[in-house]
């Protein structure tokens, strides 16, 4: 589709097509390295892990309260049985039940050997070492069986899985002290253009703060990257070039923003030509319709436009998931909902609309969403106000209140 609002003579790449597009051209890493267990938060696993042991480890206790053998038991009048020892947690009782007997046991404590069952103390009365129980006492009540878990040599983690605080508990679990993970990404990033300033400087006319930088590094806070931020580069077309070029050299990945657009300073679409490729270059996506991707030499190249909330979504909509993929974690969908609009929502057709919006939820379990207000691309409050991208497909001339949207939160909370 063609979008009425610009000069493009043919159609644009969809976000499909350039997401398919990446998908192909890009060759996940290989190499990996050994990390111990507490430094593998967030990393991408290179190799199935298998437990060398069971887990649990022995037969425990899920409760407070008497082990005890069922055969001792009576299936229609209490009983009593007589108290030979205890089983800590980490304190085993030591020996086997005999008939007649029960042992006092603890949460996490070995079940002794002759034992099927635990009854939790609440069920049971004592009177010195005669332990008296009810009727009714089922086989392997309150007991966690040896490899319940996880068995020897059954699969703990899946290569390629990026490891989650659970994961990490379960690997301990197994006394598994390191594993083997994909190495980091080499990640380096800068900023284009003339008007940029650093913080700390006095605002002046014709200067805007560089805010596209500090957001890039925040969206680069993976355990999976390292990153490498080479500061402002001028409209200088020799000074991109080397800019280029210098960080393509010794980084997987390299993401300018500015510079990106038809403006007669805007270089980088020459540059990627004479001295990388260009796979594409724009996309039928709002904001960020300006967005590049190629190569330089080795290391794959992703030009954003200027703006920053185009920065914002260009990165999360398009690098993100190539970057989840370079690292060989595979680009997972983001959870997506639909929600009633509350706000009427303007849009024309030709381009797939990222609109930012406040998600809520009613007590019925009901998704409702708004729109933040303007929805310029300059406008850096509306992801700051925002939960959620509201999704407007490529054809649709808008929505009006009380219509279902499809919606993306930014962050998923538990």
């Amino acid at each position: 589709m063609i979008d009425p609002c610009s000069l493009e003579s043919k159609p644009l790449l969809s976000v499909d097509e350039a997401l398919e597009r990446i998908k192909t051209a890009i060759q996940p890493i290989i190499s990996s390295e050994r990390v111990v267990l507490k430094n593998v938060l967030g990393r991408v696993l290179a190799e199935d892990v298998f437990s060398p042991i069971n887990i649990p480890y022995d037969r425990n206790s899920a409760m407070d309260g008497y082990a005890l053998s069922s055969k001792d038991t009576d299936a229609k009048d209490s009983f009593v049985l007589n108290l030979v020892g205890a089983s800590w947690a980490g304190k085993p009782f030591q020996g086997a039940l005999q008939a007649g007997q029960c042992v006092r046991i603890f949460t996490g404590a070995v079940v002794p050997d002759g034992a099927d069952s635990v009854v939790i103390q609440e069920q049971a009365s004592a009177d010195g070492k005669d332990i008296t129980f009810p009727a009714n006492i089922t086989t392997y009540q309150n007991i966690r069986e040896a490899g319940e878990d996880v068995k020897q040599g059954g699969l703990l983690c899946n290569q390629l899985k990026k490891l989650t605080a659970a994961d990490i508990g379960l690997l301990a679990a197994a006394g598994i002290c390191d594993v083997p993970v994909r190495r980091k990404l080499n990640i380096a990033f800068f900023s284009t253009g003339d008007e940029l300033m650093g913080l700390g400087q006095q605002p002046e006319a014709g200067k805007i703060y560089d805010s596209n930088r500090y957001a890039l590094a925040g969206l680069l806070a993976d355990p999976c990257y390292n990153v490498t931020d080479m500061g402002v580069i001028p409209d200088d077309k020799q000074l991109l070039e080397d800019g280029l070029k210098q960080a393509a050299e010794c980084h997987d990945v390299v993401i300018t923003t500015g510079g990106a657009s038809v403006g007669e300073a805007d270089y980088i679409k020459e540059i990627l030509a004479s001295c990388g490729e260009v796979n594409f270059w724009k996309i039928a996506i709002k904001p960020g319709k300006p967005l590049a991707f190629g190569k330089i030499g080795a290391s794959y190249f992703f030009g954003l436009p200027g703006n920053p909330v185009s920065v914002m979504v260009t990165f999360q909509q398009i690098v993100a998931p190539a970057l989840k993929q370079l690292s060989g974690a595979g680009a997972n969908k983001s959870l997506r909902l639909l929600a009633t609009s509350t706000t009427t929502l303007k849009k024309a057709p030709g381009r797939q609309e990222f609109q930012r919006g406040i998600l809520t939820q009613d007590s019925n379990g009901d998704f409702f969403v708004a729109s933040t207000g303007q929805q310029g691309s300059h406008i850096l409050s509306s992801m700051s106000q925002g939960n959620c991208y509201i999704i407007l497909a490529a054809e649709s001339n808008g929505i009006t209140i009380g219509k279902k949207v499809l919606v993306e939160p930014f962050t998923i909370f538990i």
